[in-house]
């Protein structure tokens, strides 16, 4: 019964795989999708990028040099 064996395998999935971690993650991406387009909708011109950024909660960081 090759039928019953796949279905075998998708169950075993099930306990090796934590969906609510994945849905965490989208609910946070979500989240931050919307907050940059109501900061979009709000403002009268494109963002900058340091206005993105604020909008995103990012901080500058200090700046380091290019490797070559």
């Amino acid at each position: 019964m090759t039928g019953s064996g796949s279905a075998m395998e998708v169950g075993a999935m099930g306990e090796y795989v934590d969906l609510r971690v994945h849905d965490l993650v989208a609910l946070a991406e979500i989240e931050l999708y919307a907050e940059v387009l109501s900061a979009v909708a709000a403002a009268d011109r494109p963002l900058t990028l340091a206005e993105l950024d604020d909008v995103l909660g990012l901080r500058p960081g200090p700046v380091s040099p290019c490797c070559n």
